[in-house]
């Protein structure tokens, strides 16, 4: 059976970044003490950094944002209706913000930006160094995000209560607690479903108890290799098996007992490990070559991005997997966070 989609269907919260795509050399990495494949919030030490890249490099501006790069790939995937995919979070008042707003409309999803004009419109610097790619976010106004401000509002809070499938970024922990759980909680109340990643070894490090105040509420969990090993040393599960720590990951305690959590772990590609009832299966990656990869930068939001095109339409888990390898095999093959204009999957 296939859910006839209406709009608004699929939520997300995040950040909603202006993404600027350079390639580098390890000289530059190691001059601002930066690992190849990370992802870092900007520091004071950084600052330098975004005035050198687009003063010494020729820079590509994508609009960014782990979450909304994941339900932008969802509607992509899900072309009709348009605004399927919902968007929050908060920009400037500025130009990147008008180019935010712009690649919204242009990606068909339905965005609803908080715009204040004490903070820019945030960025971040994708520094590429052949198939890595280190990420530096510089949140400024997407770290602005009010609950009172715009979640709670009837107009806003309406498009939530329309939604039937949640998706918000572990990146989003550092920003607005009090707003995922408000979304979470809204979701178990109502049997929806409600979905987050990792995202990054430092949320799962720094942020674990902003974390370990979501997960009863997640359905779903998503994360990748280096996410996950930094998630099991923080929650002593005393192994490294990836398999051994989706299983752990599902077992962790649960507020809505309707469902059973599904824990889905990328591993870059490895094969992707999913916990789901009393299984755990891998499942291959699509097989690329390796001078086939533009940049790897934007293949997580993808993967999940396809998953979540299908989970919305209630199919099973095996095609919700094979849509989100076919999206993130579409888009390392591309720069950036960027897709054709149509996709080629059914």
């Amino acid at each position: 059976s296939t859910a006839v989609l209406i709009p608004n269907t699929l939520f997300g919260m995040g950040n909603p970044l202006l993404d600027i795509l350079v390639v580098v050399d390890k000289d530059f990495l190691d001059k601002y003490s930066l690992k190849p494949n990370d992802q870092i919030l900007a520091e004071d030490k950084h600052k330098a950094l975004f005035e050198e890249i687009v003063k010494k490099f020729k820079v590509d501006y994508h609009a960014g944002g782990a979450t909304q790069n994941s339900i932008k790939i969802a509607q992509w995937m899900i072309q009709e209706p348009h605004n399927v995919g919902t968007f929050f979070g908060c920009i400037g008042k500025d130009k990147f913000g008008e180019i935010l707003k712009q690649k919204a409309k242009e990606a068909h999803i339905d965005a609803h930006y908080y715009e204040q004009d004490e903070e820019p419109t945030g960025t971040c610097a994708a520094c590429i160094t052949g198939t890595n790619r280190s990420l530096v976010a510089n949140l400024a106004a997407a770290n602005c995000y009010k609950k009172d401000k715009h979640l709670d509002l009837e107009e806003n809070w309406k498009l939530v209560e329309k939604a039937k499938v949640y998706y918000i970024a572990g990146f989003f922990l550092t920003v607005s607690l009090e707003s995922i759980l408000k979304v979470a909680k809204h979701a178990a109340e109502n049997n929806k479903l409600f979905c987050m990643n990792l995202s990054a070894p430092f949320i799962c490090q720094f942020f674990k108890d902003n974390l370990m105040q979501v997960l009863p509420y997640v359905d779903v969990l998503f994360g990748n290799e280096m996410e996950s090993a930094a998630f099991a040393k923080e929650q002593d599960f005393d192994t490294t098996d990836i398999k051994e720590i989706a299983k752990k990951a599902q077992a962790l305690p649960k507020v809505n007992k309707k469902r059973q959590r599904i824990v889905v772990l990328t591993q870059g590609k490895d094969d992707t490990v999913m916990a789901h009832g009393d299984k755990i299966d891998a499942f291959p990656v699509v097989k690329i070559d390796p001078k086939d990869i533009v940049d790897t930068n934007g293949a997580g939001d993808a993967f999940v991005g396809g998953f979540l095109s299908q989970l919305v339409r209630d199919k099973p888990l095996e095609q919700c997997m094979k849509a989100a390898h076919y999206a993130a095999n579409v888009i390392i093959q591309r720069g950036g966070c960027t897709f054709p204009e149509k996709p080629d999957f059914n």
